[in-house]
């Protein structure tokens, strides 16, 4: 059996919903738990193992600047084409446990009225693969579900991103169950298996920008042809970092994505205005701040950031768009590292522009 009729062998099992029984999450705050070829997670397995000896799921813990509740994140990537992994595959059971599930489910579907043809040869299969060592080229068989092993590894199993909205792409893990032990290295042939480069893009995913008000002189209001001045002070905004780590035992993997504040981009709002300089793109000072505050003096000055409303946005306000462009970079377990797509995050600021009143004797 190659590849492409294990994973056909694990779809149809899909099909079947033999799934361990699993449900959605219940605690999705900060986790995510492996699932059986991608259908949800097991809420009733947690970190860790038991005083039987019997290991549980591991869960993807999220800490830093991450988003309450396990939210997605306010970071909107500048790469249209970089998206999250979709799903991957993480440690589940061990031995003991996953047989316990496993067998209960196989003997359930098998005894369902009407089980015959395919389904029927593709859950004698799968039962075969895990009690008689039926395997294939790159993936062995095993003995009795492995449970001679128990303790010293853990079969891994599809996680389902649950923030990615497309099903097709947040099932298309569907590889059967498979063991590594303790320590060692998922097998290679599962490109999706859990590493740091994962993680980080999950922590990218999860992360939480400050929400940033852009200092504005005049403030709120100004007037038609008035430069109005703009600036970030480095006090205001700093380095953001989002940690996403997993543990279980034998295995562990962290990542840390950091994003640094590069540019703001300024968009008044109308076509009746210009910005400085005129690309909107205002780019960050040596000492870390953005743009100049305005002082005493310069009202007839060019701001070197900033705005010139040049029509009155009459009962109404423009609204102003100030978005910051971060440099995101991240570091992972055994020196990994490198780069991920710059983020973007902006806020709406109202502005109300109103016409110089000249007085006539």
């Amino acid at each position: 059996m190659n590849r492409s009729r294990r994973t056909a062998l694990g779809a149809g099992i899909t099909a079947l919903t033999l799934a361990f029984g699993v449900t959605a999450l219940t605690e999705p705050a900060y986790s995510a738990e492996p699932s059986s070829n991608g259908n949800g997670a097991t809420s009733e397995q947690s970190g860790g193992s038991s005083n039987t000896g019997i290991y549980a799921a591991a869960r993807i813990q999220y800490s830093g600047s991450v988003a309450k509740n396990g939210g997605t994140g306010n970071v909107t990537s500048a790469d249209v084409n970089w998206t999250p992994p979709p799903c991957w595959y993480a440690p589940y059971l061990g031995a003991k446990d996953f047989k316990k599930k496993m067998s209960k489910d196989i003997e359930r579907q098998m005894s369902a009225p009407g089980m015959g043809g395919h389904a029927g040869a593709a859950l004698s299969e799968l039962q075969r693969h895990y009690e008689d060592d039926y395997g294939w080229t790159d993936t062995p068989g095993y003995e009795d579900y492995n449970v001679e092993k128990d303790g010293e590894g853990m079969f891994w199993a599809a996680v389902e991103n649950p923030d990615e909205p497309d099903l097709l792409k947040r099932s298309s893990c569907t590889d059967l169950p498979f063991w590594v032990d303790n320590g060692e290295a998922p097998p290679p042939q599962y490109e999706e298996a859990i590493s740091p480069e994962i993680l980080a893009a999950l922590a990218y995913q999860h992360m939480q920008l400050p929400d940033t008000e852009v200092s504005l002189k005049p403030e709120d209001t100004t007037k038609v042809n008035l430069p109005t001045w703009a600036w970030l002070d480095k006090a205001v905004f700093d380095e953001v970092q989002a940690t996403a780590s997993i543990n279980a035992p034998g295995f562990a993997l962290q990542a840390t994505t950091t994003a640094k504040p590069v540019s703001l981009k300024l968009e008044p709002g109308t076509k009746d205005a210009e910005t400085y300089p005129a690309s909107g793109e205002c780019t960050i000072n040596a000492d870390g701040s953005i743009g100049e505050p305005y002082a005493e003096g310069k009202a007839d000055e060019t701001p070197p950031c900033g705005i010139t409303y040049l029509r009155s946005s009459g009962n109404g306000t423009y609204n102003l768009q100030a978005t910051i462009t971060w440099e995101i970079a991240w570091t992972g377990t055994g020196g990994a590292g490198g780069d991920l797509p710059d983020g973007t995050f902006g806020n709406d600021q109202d502005v109300t522009v109103q016409e110089i009143q000249a007085v006539n004797r």
